[in-house]
């Protein structure tokens, strides 16, 4: 089975974006290897305020053996024939964890976690923790949400540029 795992980058602070959604603040450490990390992913469930800021940056295009699931309940997919739009995500993520491939990534979208953490179609939880106090912005996990409990899967401390990357396993039933 795929597991469908959460990640990105996050503020001391617990946020994923600043208060106008910018991201300038997230560094990138020159021992982290994101080729290495997206090879484990064929499939990226993009919320639609997270399309937004990939069509403004344009990041549209999914890399060749990709593909883009974005959940909107506005956009129109003729709009879009580069990606696969939805507009129910728990179905979906239901129907694509349970076809073989490589694991599903959540890309960015605090409410779309929010959703499928409630659903229980979260396995994990990879996030970098940036040095840097934003103040405010979009969390982490916009609230109301339900508590879950982790594991603590693995860390590590990145020092060149005080990232550090924590992997966890969310428990189910407890």
């Amino acid at each position: 089975m795929r597991l469908v795992r959460y990640g990105g980058a996050m503020s001391l602070d617990g946020y994923i974006a600043g208060p106008n959604g910018e991201y300038d603040w997230i560094v990138q450490d020159p021992d982290m290897s994101f080729a290495t990390m997206m090879a484990e992913f064929d499939t990226f469930l993009i919320g639609r305020k997270t399309w937004d800021v990939m069509v403004k940056a344009r990041r549209t295009r999914p890399p060749k053996g990709i593909e883009y699931v974005v959940f909107s309940k506005t956009l129109k997919a003729g709009d879009h024939p580069q990606l696969r739009i939805e507009p129910d995500a728990e179905q979906v993520v239901q129907e694509l964890s349970q076809k073989p491939g490589k694991d599903i990534a959540l890309f960015g979208g605090g409410e779309l976690f929010r959703t499928l953490l409630k659903a229980g179609l979260v396995d994990r939880i990879e996030v970098s923790v940036v040095p840097v106090l934003l103040g405010g912005g979009i969390q982490l996990l916009p609230a109301p949400a339900n508590q879950a409990k982790l594991r603590l899967l693995q860390q590590r401390l990145y020092p060149k540029t005080g990232l550090v990357r924590m992997e966890y396993e969310i428990l189910r039933g407890s």
